[in-house]
């Protein structure tokens, strides 16, 4: 039984739920413990690491993109207690995500004549854009990321992230875990998992929607002395379909110390 899902996006970032509207939806899946983990940006209403709303343990948390040689990873971070340079780093990101955004919005609009219902703003990814597409065009969500805005697509703007250092680094300071996210959904699996000798977690149970070789995972956990996670990654407002159970969350409050 799930009783932690350490994986949630919200509003701040590219979810459709409020913090406010996480702990309903919480009960509702019979979820004891959330960690709110929006991309690039920290949640100023949460007043310390962990809380409690209205019966619901809330951890705050973080998803951070960043470079390797090889490839982009994402590193989650749990038990945020906010440092000066994590709050730089993150308001970096975030005017890049700005001046990112406006580029797409206006080669799309350009390539199809259209005034997109979206403007450049703080948190703003591609889904924002993907949905502005879909309402303003024939096409669908999923053909705006596979013809329009998707990866060495005609409107796609790349991003800047900070290097995996840069972001261990200050992940490290003002998190009490922090972890690789989904191991699975990189192009290569083995080489993300070997940079877990500089992480204290993995996230070990994710909802890929295909079968995966979790041993590889355990055999990480096991070589590097990980701490399991694992979460949702809940863009909706359905919570718990993956995470923690109460065993598991046991491991990871006692690791986080807070």
């Amino acid at each position: 039984m799930v009783v932690a899902d350490l994986h949630v996006h919200t509003t701040r970032s590219d979810g459709t739920l409020s913090l406010d509207e996480v702990p309903p939806a919480a009960k509702q899946a019979g979820v004891e413990v959330v960690a709110v983990t929006d991309h690039d940006r920290l949640q100023p209403t949460l007043d310390g690491p962990v809380t409690e709303r209205d019966g619901v343990t809330l951890l705050h948390g973080i998803e951070l993109r960043v470079e390797t040689e090889t490839q982009r990873l994402d590193l989650l971070g749990y038990g945020v207690d906010p440092t000066d340079e994590l709050r730089a780093e993150c308001e970096r990101i975030q005017r890049n995500r700005r001046e990112r955004g406006a580029r797409i919005i206006e080669r799309v609009e350009d390539r199809l004549s259209v005034s997109l219902p979206v403007e450049p703003r703080d948190g703003l990814g591609r889904p924002h854009i993907a949905r502005a597409i879909a309402e303003a065009s024939e096409y669908t969500f999923q053909s705006a990321f596979n013809e329009l805005i998707g990866d060495d697509c005609p409107c796609y703007v790349p991003r800047e992230v900070p290097s995996f250092e840069r972001g261990c680094a200050v992940l490290s300071d003002a998190c009490g875990l922090v972890g690789l996210a989904h191991p699975f959904r990189y192009p290569d699996t083995a080489a993300a998992l070997s940079r877990c000798d500089s992480l204290n977690a993995v996230e070990r149970w994710y909802p890929y929607g295909r079968a995966v070789d979790a041993s590889l995972v355990d055999d990480a956990i096991e070589r590097y002395d990980l701490v399991p996670t694992g979460g949702s990654d809940a863009h909706g407002e359905t919570l718990g379909n993956t995470g923690l159970d109460t065993t598991a969350w046991n491991r990871v409050e006692t690791a986080l110390n807070v």
